[in-house]
């Protein structure tokens, strides 16, 4: 599925999990800092602020730490939180254009040196429609069903 499919309603909404990661990436506060920082340039995206990272401890009770962070993009935002014990982390994409789902799985998946992924990409915004037609479409189901017919 491509991003391109996704060019009736807001924007794609990518969601990677990245497994069996290399642990010393995913608790270097810089190396994430730099893929957040990255991102954006190689999705075509444009960045309107810098990263904002930062590393979290475990609360008590917990046993889990890592890094948390986000880069708000004229498009929306990339962010990402990693589990260094674990060998995981959570990376979610979304914007309002189309971008290059491939890439954006490649270039996460050798930054943080994943050994596998799962993938979801959903549509956003499937009532915010840049056609008209499908703005008309929407409009004609809504006065049925409110019409009763």
């Amino acid at each position: 599925m491509r991003a391109t499919d996704f060019a009736e309603a807001l924007g794609p909404h990518l969601k990677v999990d990245l497994y069996e990661c290399d642990p010393m990436v995913l608790a270097d506060l810089d190396a994430v800092y730099e893929f957040l920082d990255r991102a954006p340039d190689i999705l075509g995206m444009t960045k309107i602020m810098p990263p904002y990272v930062f590393k979290y401890r475990p609360l008590p009770g917990h046993e889990d730490s890592g890094i948390s962070g986000v880069v708000m993009i004229a498009e929306s935002h990339v962010s990402i939180h990693t589990w260094p014990e674990k060998g995981f982390a959570a990376l979610d994409l979304f914007s309002c254009k189309p971008f290059d789902i491939a890439a954006a799985v490649e270039f996460s998946e050798s930054w943080f040196k994943a050994g596998h992924y799962h993938l979801k990409l959903t549509n956003r915004g499937l009532e915010f429609p840049r056609n008209l037609a499908v703005v008309q479409g929407y409009m004609d189901r809504e006065r049925r069903v409110l019409g009763g017919g």
